[in-house]
Protein backbone atom coordinates (compact mmCIF):
# COMPACT_ATOMS: atom_id res chain seq x y z
CA UNK A 1 0.00 0.00 0.00
CA UNK A 2 1.64 3.51 -1.02
CA UNK A 3 2.06 6.22 1.44
CA UNK A 4 -0.06 9.06 0.59
CA UNK A 5 2.18 12.31 1.41
CA UNK A 6 0.12 14.71 3.56
CA UNK A 7 -1.04 18.04 2.27
CA UNK A 8 -4.62 19.74 1.18
CA UNK A 9 -6.84 18.03 -0.52
CA UNK A 10 -8.36 18.85 -3.85
CA UNK A 11 -10.65 20.99 -2.92
CA UNK A 12 -9.42 21.84 0.62
CA UNK A 13 -8.53 25.81 1.30
CA UNK A 14 -5.67 26.71 3.18
CA UNK A 15 -6.63 28.07 7.13
CA UNK A 16 -7.50 31.70 7.47
CA UNK A 17 -7.07 33.32 10.31
CA UNK A 18 -10.51 34.17 12.17
CA UNK A 19 -11.32 38.17 11.35
CA UNK A 20 -9.57 38.27 7.94
CA UNK A 21 -11.07 39.11 4.73
CA UNK A 22 -10.36 36.43 1.61
CA UNK A 23 -8.27 39.52 0.27
CA UNK A 24 -6.04 39.40 2.53
CA UNK A 25 -5.09 35.63 1.84
CA UNK A 26 -4.52 36.79 -1.57
CA UNK A 27 -0.91 38.06 -2.25
CA UNK A 28 -0.30 42.16 -3.05
CA UNK A 29 0.36 43.18 -6.34
CA UNK A 30 4.29 44.25 -7.17
CA UNK A 31 3.81 48.33 -7.22
CA UNK A 32 3.90 50.09 -10.22
CA UNK A 33 6.65 50.97 -12.35
CA UNK A 34 4.78 54.86 -12.64
CA UNK A 35 5.29 55.12 -8.86
CA UNK A 36 7.75 58.29 -7.95
CA UNK A 37 7.81 59.28 -11.53
CA UNK A 38 7.37 63.01 -12.36
CA UNK A 39 4.01 63.93 -13.41
CA UNK A 40 3.23 64.44 -17.01
CA UNK A 41 1.82 68.48 -16.58
CA UNK A 42 5.47 69.55 -15.66
CA UNK A 43 7.31 67.59 -18.43
CA UNK A 44 4.92 69.16 -21.08
CA UNK A 45 6.23 72.52 -19.20
CA UNK A 46 9.77 71.60 -19.50
CA UNK A 47 9.32 70.92 -23.14
CA UNK A 48 7.26 74.25 -24.02
CA UNK A 49 10.14 76.23 -22.26
CA UNK A 50 12.55 74.00 -24.71
CA UNK A 51 10.83 74.77 -27.60
CA UNK A 52 10.57 78.72 -26.69
CA UNK A 53 14.35 79.30 -26.48
CA UNK A 54 15.40 77.44 -29.26
CA UNK A 55 12.28 79.97 -31.13
CA UNK A 56 14.38 83.14 -29.28
CA UNK A 57 17.74 81.91 -30.83
CA UNK A 58 16.13 81.53 -34.30
CA UNK A 59 14.21 84.75 -34.23
CA UNK A 60 17.51 86.44 -32.69
CA UNK A 61 19.71 84.67 -35.77
CA UNK A 62 17.11 85.56 -38.67
CA UNK A 63 17.06 89.40 -37.04
CA UNK A 64 20.96 89.27 -37.49
CA UNK A 65 21.08 87.73 -40.77
CA UNK A 66 18.13 90.41 -41.49
CA UNK A 67 20.32 93.28 -40.36
CA UNK A 68 23.35 91.60 -42.10
CA UNK A 69 21.56 91.85 -45.89
CA UNK A 70 20.02 95.13 -45.29
CA UNK A 71 23.26 96.75 -44.62
CA UNK A 72 25.20 94.63 -47.75
CA UNK A 73 22.02 96.53 -49.96
CA UNK A 74 22.93 99.67 -48.33
CA UNK A 75 26.76 98.60 -49.43
CA UNK A 76 26.10 98.01 -52.76
CA UNK A 77 23.74 100.72 -53.48
CA UNK A 78 26.00 103.27 -52.43
CA UNK A 79 28.72 101.50 -54.21
CA UNK A 80 26.41 101.83 -57.97
CA UNK A 81 25.89 105.70 -56.38
CA UNK A 82 29.85 105.83 -56.56
CA UNK A 83 30.44 104.32 -59.60
CA UNK A 84 28.34 106.33 -61.76
CA UNK A 85 29.18 109.17 -60.51
CA UNK A 86 32.48 108.45 -60.84
CA UNK A 87 31.84 107.57 -63.95
CA UNK A 88 30.02 110.92 -65.08
CA UNK A 89 32.58 112.84 -64.01
CA UNK A 90 35.33 110.98 -65.75
CA UNK A 91 33.51 111.48 -69.06
CA UNK A 92 32.72 114.83 -68.25
CA UNK A 93 36.56 115.69 -67.49
CA UNK A 94 37.37 113.77 -71.27
CA UNK A 95 34.62 116.22 -72.84
CA UNK A 96 36.20 119.13 -71.10
CA UNK A 97 39.89 118.06 -72.07
CA UNK A 98 38.70 117.15 -75.90
CA UNK A 99 37.31 120.92 -75.98
CA UNK A 100 39.63 123.18 -74.01
CA UNK A 101 41.89 121.11 -77.58
CA UNK A 102 39.59 122.57 -79.57
CA UNK A 103 39.32 126.35 -77.96
CA UNK A 104 42.39 127.65 -80.62
CA UNK A 105 40.06 126.39 -83.74
CA UNK A 106 37.22 128.47 -82.10
CA UNK A 107 38.82 131.41 -81.89
CA UNK A 108 40.04 131.36 -84.91
CA UNK A 109 36.59 130.44 -86.32
CA UNK A 110 35.33 133.59 -84.49
CA UNK A 111 38.31 135.68 -85.89
CA UNK A 112 37.29 134.89 -89.33
CA UNK A 113 34.24 135.30 -89.45
CA UNK A 114 34.76 139.02 -87.72
CA UNK A 115 37.03 139.78 -90.78
CA UNK A 116 34.81 138.04 -93.56
CA UNK A 117 36.79 135.24 -94.80
CA UNK A 118 34.00 132.32 -93.30
CA UNK A 119 33.44 131.33 -97.07
CA UNK A 120 32.51 128.55 -98.86
CA UNK A 121 33.65 125.30 -97.58
CA UNK A 122 35.64 126.64 -94.87
CA UNK A 123 32.61 128.38 -93.15
CA UNK A 124 30.46 124.73 -93.63
CA UNK A 125 33.14 123.12 -91.66
CA UNK A 126 33.49 126.13 -89.04
CA UNK A 127 30.33 125.60 -88.18
CA UNK A 128 30.14 121.93 -88.16
CA UNK A 129 32.75 122.25 -85.55
CA UNK A 130 30.37 124.58 -83.96
CA UNK A 131 27.46 122.50 -83.92
CA UNK A 132 29.35 119.40 -82.20
CA UNK A 133 31.06 121.50 -79.79
CA UNK A 134 27.74 122.78 -78.76
CA UNK A 135 26.14 119.50 -78.73
CA UNK A 136 29.17 118.24 -76.19
CA UNK A 137 27.96 120.98 -73.97
CA UNK A 138 30.11 123.49 -74.65
CA UNK A 139 28.69 127.11 -73.83
CA UNK A 140 30.42 130.41 -75.15
CA UNK A 141 29.90 133.46 -72.56
CA UNK A 142 31.19 136.99 -72.33
CA UNK A 143 29.58 139.75 -73.57
CA UNK A 144 30.55 143.73 -73.38
CA UNK A 145 28.77 146.12 -71.08
CA UNK A 146 28.23 143.35 -68.82
CA UNK A 147 29.71 143.88 -64.75
CA UNK A 148 33.03 142.47 -64.31
CA UNK A 149 33.37 139.10 -62.48
CA UNK A 150 36.44 138.27 -61.51
CA UNK A 151 35.52 134.36 -61.14
CA UNK A 152 34.41 134.12 -64.88
CA UNK A 153 36.56 137.44 -66.14
CA UNK A 154 40.01 138.16 -66.75
CA UNK A 155 41.30 141.34 -67.18
CA UNK A 156 43.90 141.83 -69.96
CA UNK A 157 43.40 145.63 -69.97
CA UNK A 158 42.37 148.40 -67.98
CA UNK A 159 41.02 151.94 -68.48
CA UNK A 160 38.93 154.44 -66.86
CA UNK A 161 35.69 155.67 -68.33
CA UNK A 162 33.35 158.74 -66.89
CA UNK A 163 30.28 156.72 -68.44
CA UNK A 164 30.65 153.33 -65.99
CA UNK A 165 29.36 153.64 -62.55
CA UNK A 166 31.33 150.17 -61.59
CA UNK A 167 34.30 148.10 -62.85
CA UNK A 168 32.67 147.40 -66.50
CA UNK A 169 33.68 144.74 -69.75
CA UNK A 170 34.11 147.40 -72.35
CA UNK A 171 35.70 144.77 -74.94
CA UNK A 172 35.80 140.87 -75.07
CA UNK A 173 39.22 139.92 -76.55
CA UNK A 174 38.54 136.36 -76.26
CA UNK A 175 35.27 134.46 -75.35
CA UNK A 176 35.02 132.34 -72.00
CA UNK A 177 33.57 128.50 -72.53
CA UNK A 178 32.06 126.79 -70.07
CA UNK A 179 30.28 123.02 -70.19
CA UNK A 180 27.29 122.97 -67.60
CA UNK A 181 28.45 125.15 -64.51
CA UNK A 182 32.52 123.92 -65.49
CA UNK A 183 34.26 127.12 -66.57
CA UNK A 184 37.15 125.98 -69.28
CA UNK A 185 38.26 128.89 -70.07
CA UNK A 186 37.33 132.75 -68.24
CA UNK A 187 36.51 135.50 -70.77
CA UNK A 188 39.58 137.71 -71.81
CA UNK A 189 38.42 141.31 -71.15
CA UNK A 190 39.26 145.05 -71.26
CA UNK A 191 37.64 146.88 -68.55
CA UNK A 192 36.59 150.60 -66.85
CA UNK A 193 36.24 151.61 -64.14
CA UNK A 194 34.43 154.68 -63.10
CA UNK A 195 36.94 158.10 -63.37
CA UNK A 196 38.66 158.34 -59.81
CA UNK A 197 36.38 161.19 -57.68
CA UNK A 198 33.49 160.62 -60.38
CA UNK A 199 31.05 159.33 -57.59
CA UNK A 200 32.01 161.88 -55.34
CA UNK A 201 30.70 164.37 -57.96
CA UNK A 202 27.93 162.71 -58.76
CA UNK A 203 26.87 162.25 -55.20
CA UNK A 204 27.71 166.10 -54.74
CA UNK A 205 25.54 166.75 -57.67
CA UNK A 206 22.62 164.96 -56.53
CA UNK A 207 22.83 166.54 -53.17
CA UNK A 208 22.91 170.09 -54.88
CA UNK A 209 19.48 169.05 -57.05
CA UNK A 210 17.77 168.00 -53.78
CA UNK A 211 18.87 171.51 -52.43
CA UNK A 212 17.26 173.54 -54.93
CA UNK A 213 14.33 170.95 -55.21
CA UNK A 214 13.92 171.88 -51.27
CA UNK A 215 14.34 175.74 -51.64
CA UNK A 216 11.49 175.58 -54.40
CA UNK A 217 8.76 173.69 -52.42
CA UNK A 218 10.01 175.87 -49.72
CA UNK A 219 9.02 179.12 -51.31
CA UNK A 220 12.75 180.37 -52.33
CA UNK A 221 14.93 181.81 -49.24
CA UNK A 222 13.89 183.89 -46.99
CA UNK A 223 14.85 187.87 -47.32
CA UNK A 224 16.40 189.88 -44.62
Amino acid sequence: MTEETPGFEENEKPDVPSGATPDDAEPQAAPSDTEGAAPAGDSASAQDVALTAQLDQVRTALNERTADLQRLQAEYQNYRRRVERDRVTVKEIAVANLLTELLPVLDDIGRAREHGELVGGFKSVAESTETVAAKMGLQQFGKEGEPFDPTVHEALMHSYAPDVTETTCVAILQPGYRIGERTIRPARVAVAEPQPGAQGKSEDAAESAETKGDEKDNGGPEEG
